[in-house]
């Protein structure tokens, strides 16, 4: 793999360090940013990829929906983060009816760049306090689950991808083999 630089830029997400870490433990580059960094200074760091984090809430979320418009580049965007994605595009995002942080079975629908060797099923751990309602159009739907039938998306033509659960925990089954998935297509970009 060619050497590779990602961004993981924080919306104060209680994970956003492990995902750092995750990143880093594939012997990838990558920094923590601010989402107040202006597209300009995030060009000139000359990254390959963007990995959006989780967060509170979307209020707190910067400049994530210019970042998502604006910046050609491959885009991951986790829990907060693939809800900006969709509402940026012009997807939906309301209450999930079951919050709170748990362990969750995904049906792959699609084994695309991202969740290529994820499916038929994998166990990973979610919050779904919000989740994406209602898929932007012309995305694909990638996961399902019992609880939130968009776990996973992706853009009909630019490398932007969406997951609701988080591929940094240790205990989310394959969360490695998503973010080597992931700078599979940054390398390719």
């Amino acid at each position: 793999m060619k050497e590779l630089k990602i961004l993981v830029v924080n919306n104060y997400g209680q994970f956003c360090h492990l995902i750092h870490r995750a990143v880093r433990d594939l012997d990838v580059d990558t920094k923590i940013i601010p989402n107040t960094m202006p597209i300009e200074d995030i060009l000139a760091e000359e990254p390959d990829g963007l990995i959006l984090s989780g967060g509170p809430e979307m209020d707190r979320a910067g400049l994530c929906f210019d970042y998502v418009r604006e910046i050609d580049l491959p885009i991951l965007g986790i829990c907060l983060g693939h809800q900006a994605i969709a509402l940026e595009y012009g997807g939906h995002v309301h209450a999930g009816s079951k919050g709170g942080y748990a362990e969750i079975e995904i049906e792959v629908l699609e084994e695309d760049d991202i969740l290529r060797g994820l499916g038929p099923r994998t166990t990973v751990w979610a919050s779904h306090a919000d989740e994406v309602a209602i898929l932007p159009e012309g995305f694909a739907h990638l996961a399902r689950s019992e609880v939130c039938e968009i776990e996973a998306m992706r853009h009909p033509t630019k490398p932007i991808y969406g997951v609701q659960w988080h591929p940094e925990v240790s205990h989310t089954e394959k969360g490695e083999e998503l973010f080597i998935n992931f700078l599979e297509v940054c390398e390719q970009y």
